[in-house]
């Protein structure tokens, strides 16, 4: 069986307090600490030659380590403004050409904020937006080998419900979830407690876009704090205040036989807390036998 892929979102406090400063010195040491996956954010901008890209991809590559990519923070497909809705699309655009020079397959972003508009129009806006994009990409060829993984946000002006990613994805076949359940979990005042609230969500998505995109997912996953408008801040696992706690999905990602690739994007514990969700499921899936 195929099974799920876990690694850090960025490096993490404990990489840097090994002594280690570069990216490039990352697969390795993930490797070493048991894990096989990595996500390389570039939030802030494509501050990166093609070349160094290359350099880093081969090395991801080496240590058999699967590499995503994050698109940058201030993606908006629900922007009014024609020239800064253009600036999205070409943040996407340079993703792709990241992903080729890594030698990744996916490019999770952001979909967007209301801003001022009213919440609904803005988001059937993006949607369509995102969709007819995707389209156009595809039959451009440039989404050969490539998801487009729009994330599911923690705040009430982002748009990215669960559902709202749902309805994207069923646009295109390259478009696959970033499920952040830290973010759902924010969102919804702390709904995620049990396997049934994770296998609701995961179920819905089989049912929108088909069981092999869903068992492909992507998957973002921390302790968040937050307030009445959602999200505040990502913790780490040692916060016994706010979930969610991984084994009720670990539960519904076994008894569902889906794969997904899970990142960690706890603050500063990413690797440790990835090495945690692998334990967890490896110790469910070995009950199992």
């Amino acid at each position: 069986m195929q099974r799920a892929l876990f690694g850090p979102s960025g490096n993490s406090e404990e990489f840097y307090a090994n002594n280690f400063k570069s990216t490039l010195q990352a697969p390795k040491w993930l490797q070493e600490q048991g894990l096989d996956a990595f996500e390389y954010s570039f939030g802030k901008g494509y501050i990166m030659n093609s070349e160094t890209a290359k350099t880093l991809g081969e090395e991801f590559k080496k240590y058999n380590i699967h590499l995503s990519l994050h698109a940058p923070y201030y993606i908006n497909f629900a922007s009014t403004d024609e020239i800064l809705l253009g600036k999205t699309m070409g943040y996407i655009v340079t993703g792709i050409k990241f992903l080729r020079n890594f030698g990744a397959d996916r490019l999770i972003f952001h979909p967007g904020s209301a801003g001022k508009m009213d919440r609904k129009e803005a988001f059937l806006l993006a949607k369509q937006r995102i969709i007819d994009f995707a389209n156009n990409l595809e039959e451009q060829g440039l989404l050969d080998g490539i998801y487009l993984c729009p994330e599911t946000m923690g705040k009430s002006q982002q748009i990215g419900t669960y559902e709202e990613i749902l309805q994207i994805c069923a646009g295109n076949n390259h478009l696959i979830p970033t499920f952040d359940f830290g973010h759902i979990n924010a969102l919804t005042q702390g709904s995620l407690k049990t396997k049934q609230d994770f296998l609701k969500i995961l179920n819905r998505s089989i049912e929108f876009i088909g069981f092999e995109r869903t068992a492909n997912a992507h998957i973002h996953f921390s302790k968040i704090q937050f307030a009445e408008k959602g999200e505040i801040r990502h913790l780490n696992f040692d916060d016994q205040i706010y979930g969610p706690n991984f084994e009720p999905l670990a539960e519904a990602i076994i008894e569902l036989n889906l794969h997904p690739r899970i990142l960690s994007e706890s603050a500063g514990h990413q690797s440790q807390d990835a090495k945690e969700m692998k334990n967890i499921y490896e110790n469910l899936l070995a009950q199992q036998k």
